[in-house]
């Protein structure tokens, strides 16, 4: 038996600034393993070789924080390209910012429609400010509530649908809640103080993470394979937590996404990185690449995503599906780890909950520096 002091399963973000948190401030050794060929999880992006296009494998991914800690530790290890994300979204035949903010009114709307919904918009508001669908079905303005209800079917519902693989009658108009309206015209997709791409890649950005004398990496191994040969003293698994444990109370239910990339003979295919499909096609979004990093190319690389149920062994697990059902299903497992007292479940996976990227560091920025691992 291969005796190993500190074990991390998975290389992407969580699994990586894990590692280098344990080996630069605990001078220990850290071996990591992953069952992919690739560092970087989710996160990890390459070039493809004909256009020089850098390509996110498995869907965008853009930066975004307010928390100066995770900003200042990611940027030890990359150099950035600012970048402000915008998405736009065809509705009745339209290109439209997302989120809905005061200027897509014009897009939608006649003229004099829209300027009076601005107008009642800006009485009930500040300028700047953010309100909501469900905010504005509760006014007791008819106008107003004329407008949640269009943006509730024309931006939220075919996508939800899509997105979750659920008949649109079967969506809580509660979840509603949380879709934004802004009364600005700030056209960007995120708010935060920091928006920006790795400027050589996510990749690069991980392997420079684990770029350090005492932190091992071994891709191509599964730990299932790998726990009969290795003796650990602590591991930290950032895997599937119901899998780990074999499914013994059952699976938790993920949904996937169908990926297919299409290369095209022509310099731009759409205006922005980013156009969403709310009421056409079978796929929520396109992504085009090369906005990203401002690549040149005469060529141009898109991205359609399909939504899917979660298959093991055919597809990734991509989003907790978040219900009381599956929060109960995910305490059971918890309770089990209780059990033991030198293994860590962190992450996407192991935590079972929808991370932004900038959470998932702060998370692991946060956990290295309790108690339980020193």
């Amino acid at each position: 038996m291969e005796k190993i002091k500190n074990l991390i399963v998975g290389s992407g973000l969580s699994g990586a600034v894990l590692a280098r948190k344990i080996a630069e401030e605990k001078k220990e050794k850290v071996l990591i393993i992953d069952r992919r060929n690739h560092i970087g999880g989710n996160v990890y992006d390459y070039k493809d070789q004909e256009t020089n296009i850098t390509i996110h494998k498995y869907g965008p991914h853009v930066f975004h924080t307010s928390i100066k800690e995770v900003w200042d530790f990611l940027s030890r290890f990359t150099k950035w390209h600012y970048f402000f994300y915008k998405v736009r979204a065809y509705i009745d035949g339209k290109e439209v910012n997302i989120p809905f903010n005061l200027d897509s009114l014009y897009k939608v709307f006649p003229k004099k429609i829209a300027f009076n919904l601005e107008e009642k918009l800006l009485k009930c508001y500040e300028f700047d400010t953010k309100t909501t669908i469900l905010e504005l079905r509760n006014s007791k303005d008819e106008d107003l509530k004329f407008l949640a209800e269009y943006i509730y079917k024309k931006v939220f519902l075919g996508y939800t649908s899509k997105q979750w693989g659920v008949d649109p009658e079967h969506i809580d108009a509660s979840v509603s809640a949380r879709v934004p309206i802004y009364i600005s015209k700030d056209d960007r997709y995120f708010q935060d103080t920091y928006q920006a791409i790795p400027k050589e890649g996510y990749t690069k950005m991980v392997e420079n993470i684990l770029n350090h004398p005492l932190i091992e990496l071994r891709l191509n191994v599964d730990f299932k394979e790998a726990k009969k040969e290795l003796d650990y003293e602590n591991l930290f698994y950032t895997g599937a937590i119901d899998e780990f444990f074999d499914y013994k109370f059952g699976k938790l239910p993920y949904r996937s996404l169908d990926i297919k990339f299409e290369k095209y003979d022509k310099e731009y295919m759409q205006s922005c990185a980013q156009m969403n499909y709310p009421n056409n096609f079978d796929f929520t979004r396109s992504v085009e690449y090369k906005y990203y990093l401002d690549e040149k190319s005469e060529k141009t690389i898109l991205s359609y995503e399909y939504p899917c149920e979660f298959e093991e062994g055919k597809n990734e697990r991509y989003y907790p599906i978040p219900n009381e059902e599956n929060q109960k299903l995910y305490e059971r497992y918890l309770q089990e780890v209780n059990e033991f007292k030198n293994i860590y479940f962190l992450g996407r996976l192991g935590d079972y909950k929808y991370y932004d990227m900038d959470k998932t560091v702060d998370r692991i920025l946060k956990f290295a520096k309790t108690k339980e691992i020193k």
